[in-house]
């Protein structure tokens, strides 16, 4: 029997910041009401540290995360796909809803740049949860 709740997938090019970000607000704000995916089009082989420490302090663990390929099923399996800097890397499949959200990258970054990144992202994945009809928890 098919996931009855609404899928998407986060894609940006290491798969080691943004998209980590918003693939784990949105498991936490929707509380498990949406299936989640994020890849990168050439993964990292971690995630980033200042990442990670950012999203802790919002009691969000990415710690057992790590980077994913992007797969042409993984773009097929979800109803929104919401790239992050990826450009031409990302596929493009007809019937699904594509959002670009334009995000300062946080390679490279420490913590303090990595903040007003990471609320903005909350902030887009909030909206983006209203608009799915899902009820945001968790805040």
């Amino acid at each position: 029997m098919p996931d009855p709740r609404p899928s998407v997938l986060y894609v940006c090019v290491h798969n080691a910041g943004r998209s980590q970000m918003a693939a784990a607000y949105t498991t936490h704000l929707s509380a498990g009401r949406v299936e989640v995916r994020s890849a990168g089009s050439a993964p990292a082989d971690s995630v980033n540290p200042a990442v990670r420490d950012a999203m802790l302090e919002e009691g969000i663990d990415l710690s057992a995360e790590t980077p994913k390929l992007l797969t042409p099923e993984a773009v097929q399996a979800s109803d929104v796909v919401i790239t992050m800097g990826c450009g031409d890397a990302c596929p493009f499949y007809p019937g699904k809803r594509y959002l670009d959200w334009q995000l300062d990258d946080p390679a490279g970054q420490g913590v303090d740049a990595v903040r007003p990144i990471r609320d903005e992202i909350k902030r887009r994945v909030s909206a983006l949860l209203e608009d799915l009809g899902i009820p945001v928890t968790g805040v």
